[in-house]
């Protein structure tokens, strides 16, 4: 049985991306009448569909004994990114956190992250499963 595939590393990079995506929205909520702040976003989705490589197109084709094998990212690198928010309405005090936003994207993220917890708990128990009965 492999204690390290693919999905458990998923969810725990997925895991900890949300935890890092909450801390931004949190801070963009913070700082609503902060004249100038410019909100921010985390996206880390692609960084993940990257290493995850499910289709196995992401990955670098290197057939000519010339090329280098570069790997295609895998989960050891993995980073997301942190960006201004372009779409943001900018407030009269330049200003481009939208309160009522933030709240609902914190929301969803909550529930994207209850919804990791879960699948990790039910791997985990899947796992527990095999070995117990293994005996």
């Amino acid at each position: 049985m492999n204690v390290n595939d693919k999905t458990l590393k998923a969810l725990a990079a997925s895991l900890n991306f949300r935890q890092m995506r909450q801390e931004v929205i949190s801070s963009n909520v913070a700082n609503a009448d902060t004249p100038g702040y410019k909100a921010k976003r985390v996206d880390f989705e692609a960084a993940l569909a990257r290493a995850l490589d499910v289709d196995g197109e992401m990955q670098m084709r290197a057939k000519d004994p010339r090329h280098h094998d570069v790997g295609n990212g895998g989960f050891d690198n993995l980073e997301p990114q942190i960006y201004e928010d372009s779409n943001g309405v900018v407030s009269e005090d330049g200003n481009t956190v939208d309160r009522e936003q933030e709240m609902a994207k914190m929301v969803e993220n909550k529930i994207l992250y209850d919804a990791a917890v879960q699948l990790l708990n039910k791997k985990i128990g899947m796992m527990k499963y095999a070995v117990s009965s293994e005996r």
